[in-house]
């Protein structure tokens, strides 16, 4: 278990700086203060100066709450563990709470330590009598471990939840979550950015006033959103090209992109967050959001 643990869970990915994040700056400003700082200095950051053992990343899907996991992991130098809530209780069955256990000590083992856990609201969604004992045992065994009955106070090691869904989050589990923080949808600074450094990878024509424009007409996209769009009017070249030159074109004669090309991919590609939500994201944060503003 422990060896699967270090073979699925931990992440060895590239390191992740805070500019690979567009936007977000308050997002990240909050971040570093009650997390990254401490986790380096353990000796300043002591008492009630100590780092939160639970922080709760919110808000529509596709605003990087992932990405600023592996980041708090990079630049705390942090060992960074990954996983889905739904792995621990379907790949699982029955050994979902030993999988707890030995998730949270091989943790301790590697700390400073960062447990980012995924879609954590079908880990800790609310209480039902048709719950199955399964699940019953296994939220009951994370909330035990989460509220640090068998971990020591000097331990290093914060667990970051990100969910879609906060409302749908266990009472128990929301206040053991000592920190929760909203990731909203990038501001139009945040598109420019996500358009700007995405193509810069290509070939493109795109000038500042076709920029935007892009970003004018992208109000309410997230960042998955934008990165779809981005993705969709880079193949508007390909496109253009006749079937019969499909197999002899070269690269260097594939035309660049250009802002025809982001208009097609406007009609394609929408943004997946209705205001409606938005609106429950807001008043959440309202009522139980740490910097509710």
């Amino acid at each position: 278990m422990i060896e699967l643990i270090n073979n699925e869970i931990m992440d060895h990915g590239a390191l992740i700086t805070w500019s690979d994040i567009a936007g977000l700056e308050f997002a990240k400003k909050t971040i570093k203060e009650i997390v990254v700082w401490p986790m380096l200095r353990p000796d300043i950051f002591v008492g009630l100066r100590g780092p939160p053992k639970g922080l709760l990343l919110f808000g529509p899907p596709g605003t990087g709450k992932t990405l600023i996991g592996k980041c708090i992991a990079s630049q705390s130098k942090s060992t960074f563990f990954s996983i889905s809530a739904s792995s621990l209780t379907s790949k699982w069955v029955g050994e979902g709470e030993k999988m707890v256990r030995a998730l949270f000590a091989v943790a301790r083992c590697h700390q400073p330590a960062v447990v980012f856990i995924d879609e954590i609201d079908s880990l800790l969604s609310q209480r039902s009598d048709s719950e199955h004992e399964s699940s019953r045992r296994i939220k009951t065994e994370f909330l035990v471990q989460l509220d640090g009955a068998s971990t020591q106070s000097e331990d290093r090691l914060l667990v970051i939840g990100a969910t879609n869904r906060p409302h749908e989050i266990d009472e128990a589990a929301r206040r053991r979550f000592v920190k929760r923080l909203l990731i909203p949808l990038p501001e139009p600074v945040a598109r420019r950015q996500i358009v700007t450094n995405l193509m810069a990878q290509q070939k493109n024509s795109l000038s500042e006033t076709d920029i935007e424009a892009i970003v004018k007409q992208t109000d309410g996209y997230s960042g998955a959103d934008m990165t779809n769009l981005c993705r969709e009017a880079a193949l508007g070249p390909i496109r253009s090209i006749p079937f019969e030159e499909m197999e002899i074109i070269t690269p260097d004669q594939v035309r660049p992109i250009m802002y025809e090309d982001f208009e097609a991919a406007l009609c394609q590609v929408r943004a997946s967050v209705s205001s409606k939500d938005l609106q429950l994201y807001t008043e959440w944060n309202k009522t139980y959001g740490s910097f509710g503003h």
